[in-house]
């Protein structure tokens, strides 16, 4: 669960930081939103005309009679006309001004929400697998579909309504003040109350709604490791009982969220009974008043309609502070977030690498992605560019750890991996990793062509070089039957092929990124003795001159290799050369 690690305060502040590229948008906003006093003024004046000034004989209010030509100040039927009149203009100026504020506050809260959802997945893009490895991929998904939208919620949605009630508050407290000087101090007598309130109850929300997102985070992750895995889950027959592990976590998130919802309940009605307490004392003054003569009957009317307005902003007030606590909470997660530190961090003065010769060595490498979970102990050797590296163990003895520290998808905990030469990590990152092309086990295609698959490395290359790519790794032939060909789509993650099909246009990507190294990790263990064939003839072209590491349990495929390195228990047992086994 995550722990609160920012005051109201320094959030507000990260937040505006955040949205500096929208500060002109959020003006204007607010330069809109502060015509919603004077409006708000005008909407029961027509009230006040018609008691105090048709059926009664009290005059115009002075800025009217200013405006309005005499002739209609003349007749009872004319200032009726100008009521009926005041009351239209008045409600076109509140629509106007509404249609105004909703539609560039809803252009200004989505572009700063996309804006912020890209860095959150950029950030995560960036973040180190370990960091992914721990926390799992629901809780990056949820940051950056779920915690994002929290930044238009603050902003437009929260402080932008909270600075328009404010200067509505003040512009009913100075009207009323003009009336009766003695309604408006009582009416202003329940704000500590109300400060009180909100300060109380504020706490509580934010740290109730940390642990919704938490809950709800929970429940995510179930929906995506089943989802991923739903062949399995299928095979095994266990929907049942991932569907009730689901809403283990749902029903728990559901509690978390109705228990906020009681608590804003209260919140709300501790508000509304204070504010109805100084309604009720401002009416009960007000009639006094109204039997003393010191305030006629239309302008108690205009008192308690600005009372309900001089409320109302009030409320509002309250009501978007308990709300923020939700927008507060998913901000600070997600600000959280961006402020992860990245394990995969570049020197300073890192060096470009536009091509590698293809060097490679370790010295000494360690890793373990846990204190008490050492992987790889004490790994050295040397390979010289070209060298075809076979790399054999059992199960989990490493192997795959080895070619990921390769690829800096993680560092050792110890020791140093050099390519050319020079440690990974003086290399640019983007740089180093754009040095290999790699070929997994299960190969893992977007959702998208066949041919943009194929370019995933070079999304610009032509049609022809796709085509030479397909070619190279036995290919082409399949994929000219397809019904689009090359545009054919392949699927969720490929699924509309066969396992030997995806594979060999993971090797088409990899013979069009045209990289001196080159990862295979398993390559043939999917698929059958033929297709395994054409992919052994594709590997033969694919690993000349390059510099590769083949990771597999067949001895055939291994029979390829230059060098061939035996890994037990995250030890290096054996180095043997081609000349060796001979």
């Amino acid at each position: 669960m995550s722990n609160k690690r920012y005051s109201a305060l320094a959030l507000y502040k990260r937040v505006l930081l955040q949205v500096r590229p929208y500060w002109l948008h959020l003006a204007l906003l607010v330069f809109l939103g502060l015509f919603a006093a004077p409006i708000a003024l005008l909407m029961p004046l027509p009230l006040k005309i018609i008691v105090d000034s048709v059926m009664g004989t009290e005059p115009l209010p002075g800025f009217l009679r200013i405006v309005v030509p005499t002739f209609i100040m003349e007749t009872k039927g004319a200032i009726v006309g100008l009521s009926v009149f005041l009351v239209l203009f008045v409600a076109l100026l509140n629509q106007l001004q509404r249609l105004a504020m909703w539609w560039l506050n809803e252009y200004a809260s989505e572009q700063m929400a996309l804006h912020f959802r890209s860095q959150l997945f950029q950030q995560a893009q960036r973040l180190s697998l370990t960091y992914h490895d721990n926390h799992g991929i629901a809780d990056a998904t949820y940051h950056v579909q779920y915690d994002a939208p929290a930044i238009q919620r603050v902003t437009t949605w929260g402080l932008i309504p909270i600075i328009s009630a404010f200067f509505t508050l003040l512009g009913m407290v100075v009207v009323t003040a003009r009336i009766s000087i003695e309604l408006a101090l009582i009416a202003l007598a329940v704000s500590p109350v109300f400060l009180l309130l909100t300060r109380l109850y504020s706490g509580k929300l934010w740290a109730r709604w940390q642990r919704v997102k938490d809950f709800e985070t929970s429940a995510l992750s179930v929906v995506q490791e089943v989802l991923s895995a739903i062949r399995v889950v299928m095979a095994f027959g266990q929907e049942s009982r991932e569907l009730d592990r689901f809403v283990h976590h749902a029903q728990s998130g559901l509690w978390a969220r109705l228990r906020v919802v009681l608590t804003q309940s209260f919140f709300g009605l501790f508000v509304g009974l204070t504010i109805g307490a100084g309604t009720a004392l401002d009416l009960l003054i007000g009639w006094r008043q109204v039997q003393a003569g010191t305030l006629t009957l239309g302008e108690l009317l205009l008192v308690m309609a600005y009372l309900t307005q001089l409320y109302d902003p009030l409320q509002q007030i309250g009501q978007q502070i308990a709300s923020q606590q939700e927008s507060l909470a998913s901000a600070e997660r997600a600000f959280t977030f961006l402020d992860e530190a990245s394990v995969m961090v570049e020197r300073s003065g890192a060096k470009p690498l536009a091509r590698a010769q293809g060097a490679v060595a370790f010295r000494h490498v360690a890793f373990a992605y846990r204190e008490s979970h050492s992987v790889l102990c004490d790994i050295s050797f040397e390979v010289v560019p070209g060298t075809r590296v076979g790399i054999a163990g059992p199960s989990g003895a490493g192997k795959t750890t080895l070619v990921s520290l390769l690829m800096r998808f993680y560092d050792p905990t110890a020791g140093a991996i050099l390519v050319d030469g020079m440690d990974l990590r003086d290399y640019k990152l983007h740089d180093l990793r754009n040095q290999f092309a790699i070929v997994l086990q299960e190969p893992l295609l977007f959702s998208t062509s066949v041919a943009a698959n194929i370019a995933y490395a070079q999304p610009q290359a032509s049609m022809e070089a796709i085509i030479a790519a397909a070619q190279a790794a036995n290919a082409h032939d399949f994929i000219a039957r397809l019904p689009q060909g090359y545009e054919t789509p392949v699927g969720d993650r490929g699924m509309q092929l066969s396992a030997g099909e995806r594979q060999r246009i993971a090797l088409a990507r990899a013979f069009l990124k045209d990289a001196p190294m080159l990862i295979l990790d398993e390559p043939t263990s999917s698929v059958d003795i033929r297709t395994e064939a054409a992919i052994m003839e594709a590997l033969e072209r694919l690993t000349e001159n390059r510099t590769s590491f083949l990771i597999t349990h067949r001895v055939t495929t291994l029979r390829h290799c230059d060098v061939l390195l035996k890994i037990e228990d995250g030890r290096l047992q054996q180095v043997v050369s081609s000349s060796q086994e001979g």
